[in-house]
Protein backbone atom coordinates (compact mmCIF):
# COMPACT_ATOMS: atom_id res chain seq x y z
CA UNK A 1 0.00 0.00 0.00
CA UNK A 2 1.10 3.99 -0.49
CA UNK A 3 0.16 7.27 -0.16
CA UNK A 4 -3.79 7.65 0.17
CA UNK A 5 -5.05 4.71 0.78
CA UNK A 6 -2.00 3.74 2.81
CA UNK A 7 -3.10 7.08 5.44
CA UNK A 8 -6.51 5.79 5.20
CA UNK A 9 -5.93 2.06 6.72
CA UNK A 10 -3.69 3.85 9.40
CA UNK A 11 -6.51 5.70 10.15
CA UNK A 12 -8.77 2.59 10.18
CA UNK A 13 -6.35 0.48 12.52
CA UNK A 14 -5.73 3.40 14.83
CA UNK A 15 -9.93 3.95 15.10
CA UNK A 16 -10.18 0.17 15.54
CA UNK A 17 -7.78 0.56 18.90
CA UNK A 18 -9.56 4.22 19.97
CA UNK A 19 -6.97 6.37 18.87
CA UNK A 20 -8.90 9.80 19.37
CA UNK A 21 -9.17 12.87 17.48
CA UNK A 22 -7.29 11.02 14.07
CA UNK A 23 -5.94 14.17 12.05
CA UNK A 24 -4.97 13.20 8.48
CA UNK A 25 -2.52 15.95 6.82
CA UNK A 26 -2.02 15.65 3.15
CA UNK A 27 1.56 17.31 3.30
CA UNK A 28 2.36 16.36 -0.62
CA UNK A 29 2.89 20.09 -1.73
CA UNK A 30 4.81 20.88 1.30
CA UNK A 31 7.55 18.64 1.31
CA UNK A 32 9.49 15.60 -0.03
CA UNK A 33 9.94 13.82 3.04
CA UNK A 34 6.49 11.91 3.15
CA UNK A 35 2.91 12.71 1.70
CA UNK A 36 0.78 12.25 5.01
CA UNK A 37 0.59 12.94 8.42
CA UNK A 38 -1.24 10.70 10.50
CA UNK A 39 -1.89 12.08 13.88
CA UNK A 40 -3.63 10.82 16.95
CA UNK A 41 -3.95 10.77 20.41
CA UNK A 42 -3.72 7.98 23.14
CA UNK A 43 -4.79 7.83 26.64
CA UNK A 44 -2.11 7.12 28.51
CA UNK A 45 1.77 5.48 27.37
CA UNK A 46 0.46 2.06 27.46
CA UNK A 47 -2.22 2.96 24.94
CA UNK A 48 -0.10 4.35 22.64
CA UNK A 49 2.10 1.21 22.77
CA UNK A 50 -1.01 -0.65 21.97
CA UNK A 51 -1.68 1.56 19.10
CA UNK A 52 1.46 1.40 17.93
CA UNK A 53 2.29 -2.65 18.04
CA UNK A 54 -1.68 -3.03 16.16
CA UNK A 55 0.02 -0.88 13.84
CA UNK A 56 3.31 -2.56 13.26
CA UNK A 57 1.20 -5.71 13.30
CA UNK A 58 -1.13 -4.61 10.69
CA UNK A 59 1.30 -2.89 8.52
CA UNK A 60 3.74 -5.70 8.51
CA UNK A 61 0.31 -8.21 7.35
CA UNK A 62 -0.10 -5.88 3.99
CA UNK A 63 4.01 -5.86 3.25
CA UNK A 64 4.68 -2.23 4.33
CA UNK A 65 7.69 -1.88 5.89
CA UNK A 66 9.11 0.06 8.96
CA UNK A 67 11.80 2.70 7.83
CA UNK A 68 12.34 4.20 11.26
CA UNK A 69 10.92 4.63 15.03
CA UNK A 70 10.79 7.30 17.69
CA UNK A 71 9.75 7.20 21.37
CA UNK A 72 9.12 4.12 21.90
CA UNK A 73 11.38 4.55 25.57
CA UNK A 74 9.10 7.42 26.69
CA UNK A 75 5.71 6.13 24.67
CA UNK A 76 4.12 10.10 25.14
CA UNK A 77 4.98 10.47 21.61
CA UNK A 78 5.66 7.59 19.74
CA UNK A 79 6.82 8.35 15.41
CA UNK A 80 6.68 5.54 12.94
CA UNK A 81 7.73 6.13 9.79
CA UNK A 82 6.27 3.68 6.65
CA UNK A 83 7.29 6.52 3.97
CA UNK A 84 4.14 8.12 2.58
CA UNK A 85 3.32 8.15 5.90
CA UNK A 86 4.52 9.04 8.84
CA UNK A 87 2.12 8.77 11.99
CA UNK A 88 2.64 10.02 15.40
CA UNK A 89 0.69 9.02 18.56
CA UNK A 90 0.62 11.34 21.02
CA UNK A 91 -0.63 11.74 24.46
CA UNK A 92 -3.02 14.55 24.99
CA UNK A 93 -0.63 16.38 27.24
CA UNK A 94 2.49 16.13 24.62
CA UNK A 95 -0.07 16.96 21.76
CA UNK A 96 -1.41 20.15 23.12
CA UNK A 97 2.11 21.13 23.86
CA UNK A 98 3.54 20.37 20.46
CA UNK A 99 0.28 21.09 18.56
CA UNK A 100 1.89 19.96 14.98
CA UNK A 101 -1.44 19.83 12.99
CA UNK A 102 -1.15 24.00 13.79
CA UNK A 103 1.83 24.29 12.80
CA UNK A 104 1.37 22.44 9.45
CA UNK A 105 -2.61 24.41 9.29
CA UNK A 106 -0.70 27.26 8.64
CA UNK A 107 0.92 25.79 5.77
CA UNK A 108 -1.91 23.23 4.35
CA UNK A 109 -5.29 23.76 5.31
CA UNK A 110 -6.06 20.20 4.31
CA UNK A 111 -6.27 18.71 7.77
CA UNK A 112 -9.06 16.04 7.79
CA UNK A 113 -10.62 14.73 10.88
CA UNK A 114 -12.04 11.20 11.84
CA UNK A 115 -14.16 11.52 14.93
CA UNK A 116 -13.44 9.09 18.05
CA UNK A 117 -15.47 5.67 16.75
Amino acid sequence: MKGKRLANFIVKVISKKKGRDIALIDVRKMTILTDFFVVCTAEVAEHAISIEEELKKELKNKGNVLFGEEGEQSNDWIVMDYGDVIVHIMTEEKRKFYNIEKIWQKITPSIQRKRKV
